[in-house]
C-alpha cells in the first residue's frame, strides 16, 4: 500500500518537495506519494487533521506555517530538540499509533550542503550568522556540532541575535564545548571591522530583493557566502561575488533538509540517499 506524504504552504504551487521526494523514493525504492496541499492562511490545523484522517503518514511546512506546525506538534505529540531550538517546526511524523512528532530538518540540510556538497570545513572557522528567526536558529545546533572557532550572530535588532547567542551559549555549556560567540547589530559590524570565513544569511531579504546594512569587510580571503534563498541571484550574493567570495544559494540545503526528513519518515541512513543528482536536475529545471 501506497503510504501517502505532503508539502503544506501558502503559496505552494512553487515548492519543488514532491520532484525531491519522488526522487529518493525512486532511489531507495519506498512505495510513497507526495503532493504540494495549499492550506488557508487561517486553515493550517484543520488541513493537518484532515490529511491525518486521510491516513497520511507524514508532512512538511513551509512559510508561512512553520510556527503553527510547531505549536500543533506540542498540542498532539512532541517535539525534537531541533525543533524546540529553532521554535518552528518543518517536519511531522504520524505514527500508526496516533503519535505526533516535529522536527526541524533545516539546520542539518544546511550544514550538510556546505560540508558535503560545497566541501567546506567549518572546523576552526570564523562563522557569521546573519538574521534572528527561526531560520537562524534552527542552525544553532548543527553549527555547535561543525566545531567552529567562533560564531557571530548579527541582526538589525540587535535583542533577536543577542537571543541567538544566549540559545547558542546554552548549548555549548550544555556539551561542555569552548566555542567563541557574541551577538552584534549590522551597525557593529562596520565598527568593529570584523571579517568571516562562511558567512550564512538566513534574512528574508532575498524575497524583497533588498540589500543588506552588512559592510564589505566582513568577507575573508577565501569565504564561503551562503545565501539560503535560491532560484536567483540576491543581493546578498551579489555583494559577496564582487568582494571575491565564493557563493552559494540556498537549492542545496533544500534538498538536503529534505533528505533528513525523508530518513526520518522511512527509517533509512543519510548515506542512502544520492542528494547530488537531484541538486543538479533540480538547477537544471530552474
Amino acid at each position: 500500500m501506497t503510504d501517502k506524504y505532503a508539502v503544506i504552504g501558502n503559496p505552494i504551487a512553487h515548492s519543488q518537495s514532491p520532484l525531491i521526494h519522488v526522487a529518493f523514493a525512486k532511489q531507495t525504492g519506498q512505495d510513497i506519494s507526495y503532493e504540494r496541499i495549499l492550506a488557508p492562511l487561517d486553515g493550517f490545523e484543520a488541513t493537518v487533521r484532515d490529511l491525518v484522517a486521510q491516513g497520511y503518514k507524514g508532512i512538511n511546512v513551509t512559510v508561512p506555517f512553520k510556527f503553527e506546525a510547531l505549536k500543533f506538534s506540542l498540542q498532539n505529540g512532541t517535539v525534537n530538540p531541533l525543533a524546540d531550538i529553532a521554535n518552528a517546526v518543518n517536519t511531522i511524523t504520524f505514527g500508526a499509533d496516533g503519535s505526533v512528532v516535529g522536527d526541524n530538518t533545516d539546520g542539518i540540510g544546511l550544514l550538510n550542503d556546505i560540508l558535503r556538497n560545497l566541501n567546506f570545513d567549518i572546523a576552526g572557522k570564523k562563522v557569521l550568522l546573519l538574521g534572528g528567526g527561526g531560520a537562524a536558529f534552527g542552525v544553532l545546533q548543527p553549527l555547535v556540532n561543525a566545531n567552529p572557532y567562533s560564531v557571530v550572530i548579527s541582526n538589525r535588532t540587535l535583542a533577536k541575535a543577542e537571543a541567538g547567542a544566549m540559545i547558542f551559549n546554552g548549548l555549548l555549556n550544555a556539551q561542555q564545548i569552548k566555542i567563541d560567540c557574541m551577538a552584534v547589530s549590522f551597525d557593529d559590524l562596520a565598527r568593529m571591522k570584523l571579517d568571516f570565513d562562511l558567512v550564512i544569511n538566513s534574512t528574508s531579504t532575498g524575497l524583497t530583493n533588498t540589500a543588506l546594512p552588512i559592510p564589505d569587510s566582513i568577507f575573508a580571503k577565501g569565504c564561503l557566502a551562503y545565501e539560503m534563498m535560491y532560484g536567483r541571484e540576491t543581493p546578498f550574493m551579489k555583494q559577496a561575488r564582487e568582494n571575491g567570495a565564493q557563493v552559494a544559494d540556498g537549492l542545496g540545503m533544500l534538498v538536503e533538509q529534505a533528505a533528513e526528513a525523508f530518513c526520518l519518515w522511512r527509517n533509512l541512513l543519510r548515506e542512502q540517499l544520492d542528494t547530488v543528482s537531484v541538486i543538479q536536475a533540480i538547477r537544471l529545471g530552474l
